[in-house]
């Protein structure tokens, strides 16, 4: 339910982006600065998440920044202006990657407790929420129901499963020394798996944002025919993380990352010629399926190293998904949007290489 939850409430703000946008009559600019804003808020959130889970527990630290993250989804479409939703932008930004860290971190006490791998099935869930709150988003905006409404209904609706979680998850066992080692500098296995999950970020967020834009270029195919792209990555992402765990437990984490990045890099190399649109589509969605072990894997590897690891490479994730696309909007303009894809199947192979060597995965 949290995994679901925080893909619901990602999704709702991506799909009222446009309206809030129109209402505050923000140009590209203005609302380019917004979306920096709150990779900046999930970024420089990094010692808090740290701090809750050692502190408080995960538990607790969900309850805390599920409740502020709630609160900042109507916050974001009641903004009064520009200098408004930038402030709600960065609380926005750095509950939700609060929210994310301490949901990592239960998963990883449970799949402990389990004895078997399900980090994966989680974030399956994950991705289950982005795709109802994308689907209810755009019927919602067709209906013609403003952003505060939509807004407000979806924290209201969550609010009563926030706090089942938190009543019926088993409480924390803390250690009454880790807040004073909140704030250390992350180091070793937490930076190995910190540029697995960067890269990882880079290529799923740059195909996300600009798969479809190439469809449209490469292909002059229409806005209906465009998302397409992304939605074959996103729906062989979620199939594959339904089976993730149980490859997981018969071949383990390093060989199904690498394999699976190999397998991403060859979808990114079908779709990248763009032959024809189907052969495109399909480049994508191999993709997907391909990228789909990473996050869950490499989450539950740092977790095993404690909290300030977990947030440290989180934080590696939402860096990469901030950088990610902007530096693929810059390589487009000078060699094309072709040749700046291709560059994520060579970064895709990298990281094969990379979780290959990574015995921090193991």
């Amino acid at each position: 339910m949290l995994f679901l939850l925080l893909g619901v409430i990602y999704a709702s703000w991506a799909a009222r982006i446009p309206a809030i946008r129109d209402s505050l009559a923000l140009n590209a600019a203005q609302l380019g600065i917004v979306l920096l804003s709150s990779g900046i808020g999930a970024v420089a959130s990094f010692p808090l998440a740290a701090w809750l889970i050692r502190r408080h527990g995960g538990r607790q630290s969900a309850w805390l920044t599920g409740l502020v993250l709630l609160a900042s989804l109507p916050a974001l479409s009641l903004a009064p202006g520009f200098a408004g939703l930038l402030l709600a932008a960065v609380v926005y930004g750095a509950a939700s990657s609060s929210f994310d860290v301490a949901i990592n971190a239960i998963g990883a006490d449970a799949e402990k407790l389990a004895g078997r791998s399900i980090m994966s099935a989680l974030h399956a869930w994950f991705c289950v929420g982005t795709v109802s709150g994308a689907l209810i988003g755009s019927a919602v905006a067709g209906m013609g129901v403003g952003p505060a409404m939509h807004f407000a209904a979806i924290a209201l609706l969550f609010l009563a499963p926030l706090h089942l979680c938190y009543a019926n998850l088993d409480k924390d066992e803390l250690d009454p020394r880790g807040a004073e080692r909140s704030f250390a500098i992350p180091r070793g296995p937490a930076v190995v798996l910190g540029a697995i999950c960067f890269s990882g970020a880079v290529a799923e967020g740059s195909v996300a944002d600009w798969s479809g834009v190439f469809m449209k270029d490469r292909l002059g195919v229409g806005d209906g025919i465009a998302p397409l792209a992304f939605a074959g990555f996103a729906a062989m992402m979620l199939a594959a993380r339904l089976f993730g765990d149980r490859l997981k437990d018969m071949f383990g984490a390093r060989r199904v990352i690498c394999t699976g990045a190999l397998l991403a890099a060859t979808g990114i190399f079908i779709a990248v010629p763009a032959f024809n649109t189907m052969t495109t589509i399909f480049g994508f969605a191999i993709a997907g399926a391909g990228m789909a072990a990473l996050f869950p894997f490499v989450y539950s590897a740092a977790a095993r190293y404690g909290s300030t690891a977990l947030a440290a490479v989180a934080t590696f994730g939402y860096s990469g998904n901030l950088i990610g696309p902007p530096i693929i909007g810059f390589v487009a303009h000078g060699w094309g949007l072709q040749t700046s894809l291709a560059l994520l199947g060579v970064l895709c192979l990298f990281i094969a290489a990379a979780a290959f060597l990574a015995r921090a995965l193991d």
